[in-house]
């Protein structure tokens, strides 16, 4: 027999259930100033956020900033954190939308299942879902891919707009990298005599039979750096 334990009113134990690991996960989407600002408040918010719930644990905030949502392979942080998902360091993730943790839905819904075999909840603040509900993956497949639609067309979005300035003859190439070549005032592309030196010492090496290592080695010979610096 199991025999029952006595209490007196209301009373529990709190030190009997372990508090829940929360972490947050914070992205922006460009360096620009005004994201790098709501980056340092996401971090901010989800800190305060997760230490005034008495039941929860602060497991970390992980941030990446300025990448790119399309994917999760260049997203050093986000894949940290999953290593700790499936290490058992966290219980619960907090994001502020389905569109910061991903806008890809099949990325999406791996790491979701993923988390979940592991009995690990994501909440998403801004749509109120929770993925341990019953209705949750129905709810974030939707979502899911109403955001990766929105991802693709803004891609395309900006891919129509290089493709008009290039038909109005605006040159969109990024010079500060660009050997030999600089832009004037009206965004043109200029011979810079320097570096055109130097290109042009190039190809002669090269014509006259250098190899690309005898040419490198030349140029830093005679301390010319390389477009990058």
């Amino acid at each position: 027999m199991i025999p029952a334990i006595k209490r007196v009113g209301n009373n529990k134990n709190s030190e009997s259930k372990p508090k829940i690991r929360v972490a947050a996960y914070c992205r922006v989407s460009t360096d620009s100033e005004e994201q790098a600002s709501s980056y340092d408040i996401q971090i901010k918010h989800y800190t305060n956020y997760i230490k005034k719930n008495k039941e929860w644990e602060l497991a970390g905030i992980f941030a990446d900033d300025g990448i790119t949502g399309t994917n999760t392979k260049k997203r050093e942080e986000f894949n940290r954190m999953i290593e700790e998902c499936m290490a058992g360091k966290i219980d619960m993730i907090i994001t502020k939308s389905i569109s910061r943790f991903a806008r890809n839905t099949l990325d999406c819904l791996k790491y979701i299942r993923q988390l979940k075999d592991k009995n690990i909840a994501v909440f998403f603040e801004k749509e109120n879902i929770n993925t341990m509900d019953s209705k949750g993956e129905v709810l974030l497949t939707i979502m899911a891919s109403l955001a990766q639609q929105e991802s693709q067309s803004l891609s395309q979005n900006v891919k129509l707009g290089i493709q008009y300035r290039y038909q109005q003859g605006e040159v969109q190439v990024n010079h500060k990298r660009f050997l030999g070549y600089t832009k004037d005032e009206n965004k043109q592309l200029v011979i810079e005599p320097e570096g055109a030196e130097v290109v042009k010492r190039i190809y002669r090496e090269y014509l006259e039979g250098a190899s690309l290592l005898q040419i490198a080695r030349g140029l830093e010979a005679d301390g010319i750096l390389t477009a990058a610096g």
